[in-house]
């Protein structure tokens, strides 16, 4: 019986870490797009997010669109 339990131990924790290892957010490397239209003209502009999980990268992204639209209210679109 207690090779049982040992062996059922040694699988939950092998399955534990598979999933601890899936679930982990890996950083990469992004670039975010942002592209300001005034009239008729537009503009792009890249920013490189460097070492970062996607979810830091959206919300860096996302604040480049923001801060453009404090100068410019709705001009300016960025994207991953």
């Amino acid at each position: 019986m207690n090779h049982f339990k040992m062996k059922s131990t040694r699988i939950l924790t092998i399955t534990a870490l598979i999933a601890l290892a899936a679930f982990t957010s890996c950083k990469k490397n992004y670039t975010c797009t942002c592209t300001t239209v005034v009239s008729i003209t537009s503009t792009t502009e890249t920013h490189n997010i460097d070492n970062a999980s996607l979810n830091a990268a959206t919300n860096t992204c996302n604040n480049y669109q923001d801060q453009a639209n404090k100068t410019l209210p709705g001009g300016t679109t960025c994207h991953l």
